[in-house]
């Protein structure tokens, strides 16, 4: 039995980044990820010279104020080198009137609005005061969903007049807005915004709340950015790591959370293990931060206690996120057209739209010359799990050659450029992150889990703290770390410290 102060189970982004952060105010912290490197869905493998992103492609939140550069501010460390994304995203419709590009620059990104989505221009504006005012919110670091007093304190300081007002629309969707402008009758940006929203929410248009549609849409443009980082996503997770490190905490890979218990008397969390080689192991503390998708609790949690059983039974209410199939492919950079983006979207009925991203030449993902595409298309989870393994093989085959098509087909590529191909599945995910059933992402930003209406860091169970992308604000790098800046506020106010993140 080992007595650890604060625990943190997952080694992804939001784990690593409450562990920096507690260990950083000298708090004695151990981190238990199941895998043999850090990362989550932001991390990386190789193939011989091949490095490929496994999930997360691009980063929010490096530029000045953003969380991602706060963050690192605060732990007297330097962001991993990263260059803006200009066009952040290429959106082809395959509608014939050319790609939609999401230019940095916002003069820019108001002409191509204009060329391609005549007469939207009240939607984009409505769009743009909610982002400012959601991102000034944002950056004020509320506590939502409120759970106690405390919480309640840091919304109230966070708020502003503008906010109350927008908060008029917090059960609207992005659907309402464009009908409020009178864009509601456009296909083609409805269209628009069904793939791009799907991407960072989980849910189209008509689904996605409309506080943070406005506030995804323009995620792109000055002053804010997405940014591709040098080397590979893996960069964000190593400085992280070497932060938590510097700062003395525990690190302990291969070591898979089976169970988590609760001692009423001891006030005390067990935490079970199975570490490497299979060994049992057990650590004990008064305070758990869990980043792993709350899902996950269904089975770690036990079954026979009513004051659990409470929160279990929400849990079990908790809508199904999406999987994904993503195709791992590299080929001749000449193959490419000239000036092609980093970050492409193609509007797709088989296999499905497709979200492609592409290392640039040097950028340490393929050797020069050549280039990694790593192509992920949304896909249900459960069917993958029930298929006989010669079914299993011959679906990957079909899924791979549709790809492959779609891609040459769109892009102009040879046949004869490929140098590697190959896919995973949500089985492939399962098996990488132990998500269940191989999840990507959080529980889709609808206005029902979304903001006061979600999940909160602060669970009913004393000492039991969640971060990640199904925790306010959301998912993607800079959403992850955010929930698990709040969760450690939390947790430190309870023990009656504090500590001053820069703003």
């Amino acid at each position: 039995m080992f007595e650890e102060s604060v625990i943190v189970v997952g080694g992804g982004i939001a784990g690593l980044t409450a562990a920096a952060l507690l260990a950083h105010e000298g708090i004695p912290v151990t981190l238990l990820e199941a895998h043999h490197q850090t990362g989550g869905c932001a991390g990386t493998f190789c193939r011989g010279p091949y490095v490929f992103d496994v999930g997360a492609t691009q980063v929010a939140g490096l530029e000045a104020g953003g969380i991602h550069e706060r963050l690192f501010r605060y732990l007297g460390t330097s962001a991993p080198a990263a260059e803006i994304l200009d066009p952040g995203c290429s959106v082809d419709l395959a509608d014939g009137y050319g790609p939609i590009n999401l230019w940095h620059d916002a003069r820019l990104w108001k002409q191509e609005r204009e060329k391609h989505f005549p007469g939207s221009a009240l939607f984009w504006s409505l769009c743009s005061e909610l982002h400012k005012s959601n991102w000034a919110f944002a950056g004020r670091d509320p506590v939502l969903p409120v759970r106690n007093f405390w919480d309640l304190q840091h919304l109230l300081k966070a708020l502003r007049p503008f906010n109350y007002a927008t908060g008029i629309l917090s059960k609207l969707t992005v659907e309402d807005l464009l009908r409020i402008s009178g864009a509601h009758q456009d296909q083609r940006l409805r269209q628009f915004l069904d793939l791009q929203l799907r991407l960072y929410s989980q849910e189209p248009s008509n689904r996605t709340a409309a506080l943070y549609g406005a506030t995804v849409l323009q995620m792109a443009q000055a002053p804010l950015g997405l940014w591709h980082l040098d080397g590979s996503m893996q960069k964000l997770s190593d400085v992280l790591t070497s932060c938590l490190m510097r700062d003395h905490a525990r690190l302990l890979l291969r070591h898979r959370v089976v169970g988590l218990s609760f001692g009423r008397l001891s006030e005390r969390w067990t935490v079970n293990v199975t570490g490497p080689k299979g060994k049992s192991l057990q650590f004990q503390s008064k305070d758990v931060v869990c980043s792993l998708p709350p899902q996950c609790l269904l089975e770690l949690l036990p079954s026979d206690i009513n004051f659990v059983n409470k929160y279990r039974k929400n849990l079990e209410k908790l809508p199904k996120p999406s999987g994904a199939i993503v195709f791992y492919g590299v080929i001749n950079r000449h193959a490419l057209p000239e000036n092609c983006p980093s970050h492409l979207q193609l509007a797709a009925d088989d296999p499905g739209s497709l979200f492609i991203s592409i290392s640039r030449e040097g950028d340490g993902r393929a050797p020069l010359g050549q280039a990694t595409l790593i192509v992920s298309v949304f896909s249900e989870t459960e069917h993958w799990f029930h298929l006989e393994e010669l079914d299993y093989q011959e679906k990957k085959i079909i899924l791979v050659d549709k790809i492959v098509q779609k891609l040459q087909t769109w892009l102009g590529i040879d046949c004869s450029d490929w140098r590697h191909k190959e896919l995973a599945t949500p089985t492939s995910f399962a098996k990488w992150t132990g998500r269940p059933n191989g999840i990507v992402g959080g529980l889709g930003q609808h206005p029902s889990f979304f903001g006061p209406f979600g999940l909160a860091s602060r669970t009913p169970l004393r000492g039991l703290w969640l971060c990640g992308d199904s925790i306010y604000p959301g998912e993607g790098t800079a959403g992850v770390s955010q929930s698990a800046l709040m969760a450690c506020r939390q947790l430190m106010a309870e023990r009656g410290q504090k500590f001053n993140f820069p703003s």
